[in-house]
Order: structure tokens, then sequence, then C-alpha cells
């Protein structure tokens, strides 16, 4: 395979990820804080052809660089969310709650356990088999207070989120605070990895900053969109699938001249 066909070749195959991650944002457009990610991609290893003989390389005020150098193609080398504010929207529901600062987190615990973040807060209640009623996201995911997964008795009357993130239970009557949820600040978002569901995680806890309860600030009843920019992401699909077509045509391309150079022979 020539070097033009190999080079297409493995570009093609970075250009369909890009191709699948702006898929994924157009597709969560809707989704509660969901955050667009971004493609950056880098130049493959290059190889260095024609060098000159070592008299001519110790040539004096040489003005090009020694030889030829050829890259491999380029590649996928990392993906980064766009942590910018969604618009919030007003449901007027209880337990909706909307980040209103950017780089903050809800913390939840997933099912293996492990600590994670998402910007999600249409939360919902699942009764546990002790008889008591967790706080979950909508994966079914526990809502995290200070002390861990958020856990209340059954008995009551009413539930509400503030703007303050406590949680006021209402029983017999009586409103009191019986739970207050953990909100995370963390300043550098390419530290995050998506884990899927619109969660994130964190290799190095030491990076999360907990924000203290009294300088929590949600808009309770409400909930933040996802910050996906519609048009954006199309002109992105565009430009990305002319250079899918180019890097094909650069294939064909050098199939045909190679199919000349056989029949010269």
């Amino acid at each position: 395979m020539s070097r033009m066909m190999t080079q297409a070749a493995v570009t093609m195959g970075q250009l369909q990820n890009r191709l699948d991650l702006i898929s994924n944002n157009m597709a969560n457009t809707n989704t509660t804080g969901y955050k667009t990610q971004n493609a950056n991609f880098s130049s493959l290893l290059f190889q260095q052809m024609n060098n000159p003989p070592a008299d001519e390389a110790n040539e004096q005020n040489r003005a090009t660089s020694d030889g030829i150098h050829i890259g491999t193609g380029s590649y996928l080398s990392s993906t980064n969310p766009l942590m910018t504010m969604g618009t919030i929207k007003t449901t007027d529901r209880n337990l909706d709650a909307a980040l209103v600062n950017d780089n903050q987190f809800f913390t939840i615990t997933a099912e293996d356990g492990k600590e994670q973040y998402t910007r999600a807060g249409n939360f919902y209640l699942q009764p546990q088999n002790d008889g008591t009623v967790a706080l979950t996201t909508a994966d079914g995911d526990f809502v995290n207070s200070a002390e861990g997964p958020i856990a209340l008795q059954a008995d009551f009357d009413s539930i509400t989120i503030n703007d303050r993130g406590e949680i006021v239970v209402g029983r017999n009557g009586v409103n009191a605070v019986e739970a207050n949820l953990a909100i995370t600040a963390i300043d550098n978002p390419r530290v995050l990895t998506r884990t899927g569901d619109n969660n994130f995680t964190l290799a190095d806890p030491a990076l999360a900053q907990a924000i203290a309860q009294d300088e929590v600030e949600l808009q309770a009843g409400s909930l933040e969109g996802s910050n996906v920019d519609l048009s954006q992401q199309m002109t992105a699909m565009i430009n990305t699938q002319r250079a899918y077509q180019f890097n094909a045509r650069s294939i064909s391309m050098s199939d045909q001249m190679s199919g000349l150079i056989n029949q010269i022979r």
C-alpha cells in the first residue's frame, strides 16, 4: 500500500470517530445537564526520508531541514467536555434542581459504589429494601450528601429541594431539613472522564473541592438544559464529512495512478 493510501486510510478512521462524537452531541441536544464533547487531533509519528549525506548535512548556512519529514496521518488524541452553562428551564417540580455556577457538580454514587459527578438535577425517589426511600438520578444512581447516599424514612407527606440544596421533608404538618445535597467544584474539566449516563468520574479525588453548605447556590424547580449548539455541530459534521470524502478520494486517485504505472510497465 502506498504512503498516500496509508495516510488517508488512517485519517479516515479517526474522522469516523469524530463523526460519532458529533452524532452523540446532536443526539443529546435535549438531555438534561449534558455537556458537549470536543475532539482534539494530533499528528501521528513522521518518518524522515532522503536524508542528505553526512558531508552535506554539515554544510553551514543550510536554509532547509535535513531530509523530508513524511507524516503517517492524524489521530483523535483526546476529547474534552465544554463546561459552559446550558439554558436553565423552570419545571416547578419539587425534586428538580439546577446548578447556577460553572464547574460545579452533584455528587452521586454509581452502581459499582464509586463516586461520580453529574450536572443533571432531575432527581427521583426509589424505595429500598430496608424501608427507606433513596434519592436517585434518572438512571438510578444514588444522590449523595456529605455523609453519603441520601436515604429518608418513607413516612413523609411532602419533599422539596430548595435553593440552598437542602432537602425539606414534611411529616405530620411539620417541615424539617433532613439532608443536604453534596455539591463539588472541579475547576479543570480536562481531568474529568465521561463514564456514560451523563456522568463523569475523577481519577484523583484530591482535584475535587466540596462546596460548603452555606455557599451552595441552586435554582430549585428548574433544570439545566444541554449546552449543545446544534448549528455549530451541524457545521462541524459537514466539515468532517468533507475531510472524510477528500481522504477517500485520495485513496481512489492513488489506486488509479498505480494502475497507470502498471500499464506503462
